[in-house]
């Protein structure tokens, strides 16, 4: 009688490499090929060897939900890479998917893997059609659902943001001063910068938007006051520091900017100083990469810049100034871990679920404060990605799922009678 409880099929698939892509797998009873889980998903722009491994993850999930801890599995994928990597034959040599595989090994110690199976393409059929439905469902601006149906999504077609080959770890300040999600830097949201004049909902910030130039009619709700005008929050990370360009863990250190982030930080703040745009208080991060970037600012505004220190950066700790595979090699477990968990902290660091009561804090504190007016906070990677989970009322992992790049521009509308409403990410076309 096999030892093996459930069968894995899992693939992924780009169309472009790096193009629009996605992922399927399919859990099934070992004993008799019955068809016991089906999962799917676009992930934006990705590489095929991402979207196979983030079948993998998907599969291994699958099977943690259906047979708990120390259930039994084999994995059968028509990726020799994958396969091979996770068997540990082959070294995980692309920095950009060690992350994931990082992630999909956490999940294995919770499961018992009895054995990594490499097929033919034509034998993983179900598992790519999974991915294809997926594909295809996104390029029509709807969520692939189980047995092929799709429904139409309330915001952005696509599924959900970009993990390109690389990335999915993170959050903290580590390609471009952090780490943005743990690995070099995908192709975001706000990759693609927008046609001048072109107004793109979540992506353009250089239209004018109501809360910027307009005061605005609200009913109450009777949920609190009711306001005429949107408390604006426009974040803006620092420009480039000797950190980011050797993408290192950028913490509490206080590195300065280089040259180059100098002149990032003078064309943020040459936009910001133009119309639409019309800022009432700058706030900035204690930390000494963010005060260059917010007194670049300053200068051209005419407005002094208050210091927050619930605005600073993540502490790693440890890990401050290392590279991830030095970390990846002195640290692995931890690393893991801190991968797999927003609640896990770097050695002797600060984890980012203590980050998110900090700028939670920080954030009410701003709204009461400066309510109606149009604030510049200047911080960095964790923090900005903090404000925008919380203002999407998405969880944790969130910030696994974003990238934001150097000397960024993001925008949040508050209001006491509604929602927040997260209006414009990671825009560099400033930067262009």
């Amino acid at each position: 009688m096999s030892t093996t409880s459930y069968l894995i099929e899992a693939d992924g698939g780009s169309r472009g490499n790096p193009g629009p892509a996605g992922y399927g797998a399919v859990v099934m009873d070992a004993a008799d090929s019955q068809v016991l889980a089906e999962v799917a998903e676009a992930i934006g722009v990705a590489t095929n060897n991402v979207a196979e491994y983030r079948g993998l993850i998907a599969g291994l999930t699958s099977v943690l939900d259906l047979g708990g801890e120390g259930a039994a599995v084999e994995v059968r994928m028509d990726s020799k890479l994958v396969i091979e990597q996770m068997a540990g034959r082959w070294k995980v040599k692309h920095e950009g998917l060690r992350p994931l595989a990082l992630e999909a090994q956490a999940l294995v110690r919770r499961l018992r893997v009895t054995g990594w199976t490499w097929i033919p393409r034509e034998r993983n059929k179900h598992a790519d059609r999974l991915a294809n439905e997926a594909m295809d469902a996104a390029a029509k601006g709807l969520a692939w659902k189980a047995g092929g149906a799709a429904v139409r999504e309330s915001g952005a077609a696509g599924g959900v943001a970009e993990r390109d080959a690389g990335i999915s770890g993170g959050t903290a300040e580590r390609d471009s001063g952090g780490v943005n999600a743990a690995g070099p830097s995908p192709v975001g949201l706000g990759a693609a910068a927008p046609k001048a004049g072109e107004q793109t909902d979540l992506l353009d910030l250089s239209a004018p938007t109501a809360s910027l130039v307009t005061r605005q009619a609200a009913k109450g709700t009777g949920w609190g006051p009711a306001t005429r005008v949107a408390t604006s929050l426009l974040l803006l990370r620092h420009g480039e520091t000797p950190l980011s360009a050797e993408r290192r863990f950028s913490g509490l250190g206080d590195a300065e900017l280089t040259a180059n982030g100098l002149a990032q930080a003078s064309a943020a703040a040459r936009r910001l100083a133009a119309p639409p745009y019309r800022i009432d208080v700058i706030v900035s991060s204690p930390l000494k990469r963010a005060r260059q970037t917010a007194e670049m600012v300053a200068r051209l505004v005419g407005v002094e810049v208050e210091i927050d220190e619930g605005l600073r950066e993540t502490d790693f700790g440890a890990w401050e100034g290392r590279t991830f595979t030095e970390i990846q090699r002195e640290w692995p477990d931890e690393l893991a871990a801190w991968l797999a968990d927003p609640t896990v902290a770097p050695p002797q660091g600060e984890s980012f679920a203590e980050v998110a009561r900090r700028v939670e804090a920080t954030r009410d504190r701003l709204i009461e404060r400066y309510e109606g007016k149009t604030v510049l906070a200047v911080s960095h990677v964790t923090p900005i990605k903090t404000f925008l989970r919380l203002a999407l009322l998405a969880p944790p992992e969130a910030l696994y799922r974003m990238h934001l790049d150097l000397a960024c521009l993001s925008l949040i509308d508050f209001y006491a009678d509604g929602p927040a409403v997260m209006k414009t990410f990671n825009d560099i076309s400033h930067l262009r």
